[in-house]
C-alpha cells in the first residue's frame, strides 16, 4: 500500500513538473480546448446557442477531453520516453511495469480532472451553463474513465511495437469528438453510423451520464432500462482487451529489443 502511494505521488509530481516546465504551451492548450467548444457549439446551433442546449454538449465535451488526455498520456508519453531513453529504465526497475503504468494512469486522471474543472468552470461561468453535481454520476463517470483508459492501453501497446502511431491516435480522438454524441446525439445518426458510434469508448458513458446528471434519473432506472448494463459490459471489454493488447506489445517489444530503440 505504501509502495503504491509512493508510485502515485512520484507520477503526480512528475506530471506537475512537466506541466510547469511547459506552462506556456499548457495555457495555450487550455484556451484552445475552450475555444473549440464555443466554436463548434455556435456552428451546431446555427449561431444561437442556448445554455440549456449547451449543457449536454459540455458534459460530453469534457468527457471527450478525458479521452484526449488518456490517449495522449499513454501513446505520446510512451513515444517521448522512448525518444529520451527513459522507457527502458522503467522496465529495469524492480517494480512491476503494471504498477508503474497504473500509477501513471491514476496520476493522469488527477491532472486531467484539474484541467477539466478549470476549463469547465470557466465555460459554465462565461456561457451561463449549469451542470448539477449528483453523486449518482460518480460510478457512471468511473466506468466511462475505465473504458477510456482501456482504449488508451490499446494504443500504448501499439506504440511499443510500431513507435509512430500519431496518425492513428489523432484519427481516433477526432472520431470520438464527432461520433460519441457530444454535439450530435447518436439517435439522430443513420442506423449504421449509430451502431458504430455506440461501439466507441465514451459514447455509452456520455449517454448514461446525461440521463443521471441532467435528467436526474437514478442508477436503478438506468440499470433497468439496460443502458448502465451495456456501459458496464462495454467498459469491461475495452479494459481487458486494451490491457491484453498492451501486454502483447510489451512482449513483442522485449523480444525484438525495441524498448530502447526509436
Amino acid at each position: 500500500m505504501v509502495l503504491t502511494g509512493t508510485v502515485l505521488l512520484n507520477e503526480c509530481q512528475k506530471r506537475l513538473i512537466l506541466l510547469w516546465s511547459y506552462r506556456f504551451n499548457f495555457m495555450l492548450e487550455t484556451f484552445m480546448i475552450g475555444f473549440l467548444f464555443v466554436g463548434i457549439s455556435f456552428f451546431v446551433s446555427g449561431g444561437r446557442p442556448e445554455p440549456e442546449q449547451m449543457a449536454p454538449a459540455l458534459l460530453g465535451y469534457l468527457t471527450w477531453f478525458f479521452a484526449v488526455f488518456a490517449i495522449s498520456d499513454m501513446s505520446h508519453g510512451i513515444r517521448e520516453e522512448t525518444q529520451t531513453g527513459t522507457l527502458e529504465q522503467m522496465y529495469m526497475s524492480p517494480l512491476p511495469s503494471g504498477l508503474l503504468l497504473a500509477g501513471r494512469s491514476v496520476a493522469s486522471i488527477f491532472i486531467s480532472s484539474g484541467m477539466v474543472i478549470l476549463i469547465g468552470g470557466i465555460l459554465m461561468l462565461l456561457l451561463g451553463i449549469r451542470i448539477p453535481v449528483r453523486p449518482a454520476g460518480v460510478p457512471v463517470f468511473a466506468l466511462t474513465l475505465a473504458g477510456l483508459y482501456g482504449f488508451a492501453f490499446f494504443l500504448g501497446g501499439a506504440t511499443l511495437v510500431f513507435k509512430q502511431v500519431n496518425a492513428l491516435s489523432n484519427l481516433l480522438t477526432n472520431m470520438l469528438l464527432f461520433l460519441n454524441g457530444s454535439f450530435l446525439t447518436v439517435e439522430r445518426m443513420p442506423g449504421w453510423m449509430e451502431a458504430f458510434a455506440r461501439s466507441l469508448p465514451s459514447t455509452q458513458g456520455i449517454d448514461v451520464l446525461r440521463r443521471v446528471v441532467l435528467d436526474d434519473m437514478s442508477l436503478a432506472s438506468v440499470w433497468q432500462d439496460g443502458s448502465l448494463v451495456w456501459l458496464t459490459v462495454h467498459t469491461g471489454v475495452f479494459l481487458f482487451a486494451g490491457w491484453g493488447v498492451f501486454l502483447w506489445g510489451e512482449r513483442v517489444a522485449r523480444k525484438r529489443g525495441l524498448l530502447g530503440q526509436y
